[in-house]
């Protein structure tokens, strides 16, 4: 197969590599000089994570007016894992292209650019937006950054949204969030020999058991469950590190991790008060973190210009998470990509081209329908 205009861009963004433990400023210099080539207005909004890393994210714009469509991606990716292929070293094989990112999410970004770069310039009466962040696999840094310093989106969001993780360019109106408990209990290191420590595999040990109870009262009670979604439970689960103790010393300390893959309408917050209220009545160290479950209607606009512009007759929920939690304040969102979640963070990572060329063409139609 000869490579298309996207498929030929999206090799040029997986040979860039932008892991996200490091910086995606070599990307996104490309996708800037790109952009501008094509006539967007470029907002570039960089930040130093935790490791001193700089990250870049870029708010770019076509035409005028308010609402309008944004396409909203992240430009990093996760780790490349080098054992056994070339994962930046994109290759074509059997109508596949293969590489890091190709699937999530640098095949449906090349795909967005290509369809909004396209657009009959001089015929939008809506502007169209292109959005891209680092850290997408780090917590949604990124997205947060831009809610809380872009100009061109305080200045007006967009009325409707694609996230265009790959869905197999089937529209998704709701996906479950995730919410970590992390549980510290304090002891005192000694040799056993001694009897002088405390081991706080001991002092956490009771809450450990109020835990176990509350696996079928998660899974069982309905008001904790949504059908929406398969399966309709919240994935409550438990890992334990005492910092890998040896048999005859005492624990130190234990941390215990606590996960949710949260729900819209689960009543989430009476679960979270559930454990961290067993937690704190024991004396034991809690905090917490989450990232919000996405739904929007699946009547509203964007959802339904969707189905029909894909001809898939109903949208569907997904449980894995996307930045569309962090949009659906500001904007409303579907999640449509091309490429299947099932390669996503793969070795030997590929997208189908042919699923490629037609997001194009779905993303194209999508900027008639909302901003003409």
């Amino acid at each position: 197969m000869i490579p298309d205009e996207v498929t030929k861009l999206a090799k040029q963004l997986v040979s860039i590599p932008s892991e996200t433990t490091r910086s995606n400023a070599a990307i996104s210099d490309f996708l800037q000089s790109w952009l501008q080539e094509h006539g967007f207005t470029v907002e570039r909004l960089s930040y130093v994570d935790a490791l001193g890393e700089e990250k870049v994210n870029l708010i770019a714009k076509l035409g005028n007016g308010k609402g309008g469509l944004g396409f909203f991606s992240h430009s990093d990716t996760v780790h490349g894992d080098p054992c056994g292929w070339n994962p930046f070293d994109p290759v074509i094989q059997q109508d596949k292209l293969i590489g890091r990112g190709c699937c999530d999410m640098k095949g449906p970004l090349a795909a967005t650019l290509i369809a909004a770069a396209t657009a009959a310039h001089g015929q939008l009466s809506k502007p169209v937006y292109l959005v891209t962040t680092a850290d997408e696999e780090n917590g949604h840094v990124g997205a947060r950054y831009i809610i809380e310093h872009s100009a061109l989106l305080e200045d007006n969001w967009p009325e409707n949204a694609i996230v265009a993780e790959p869905t197999g360019m089937v529209p998704v109106y709701a996906h479950k969030g995730g919410a970590l408990i992390t549980v510290t209990a304090h002891g005192k290191a000694a040799h056993t020999s001694t009897e002088k420590g405390v081991s706080a595999n001991f002092i956490i040990a009771p809450f450990l058991a109020d835990m176990a109870a509350l696996v079928p009262v998660f899974r069982n009670t309905e008001r904790f469950k949504n059908h929406e979604f398969n399966p309709p439970t919240n994935g409550f689960n438990m890992t334990i590190d005492d910092g890998n103790c040896r048999p005859n010393v005492t624990a130190a300390k234990t941390v215990v991790r606590l996960s949710l893959r949260l729900m819209p309408n689960d009543h989430h917050d009476e679960q979270m008060a559930m454990i961290e209220d067993k937690a704190k009545a024991y004396g034991l160290e809690v905090e917490h973190r989450i990232l919000e479950p996405f739904y929007i209607s699946p009547d509203a606009e964007v959802i339904q210009t969707a189905c029909r512009v894909t001809g898939i007759p109903k949208a569907v929920t997904v449980s894995y998470g996307t930045e569309a939690e962090a949009y659906q304040k500001f904007t409303e969102p579907v999640i449509l990509g091309p490429g299947s979640i099932e390669q996503a963070h793969t070795k030997g990572e590929w997208i189908d081209i042919e699923q490629l060329q037609k997001a194009v063409a779905v993303f194209s139609k999508m900027i008639e329908l909302l901003c003409k």
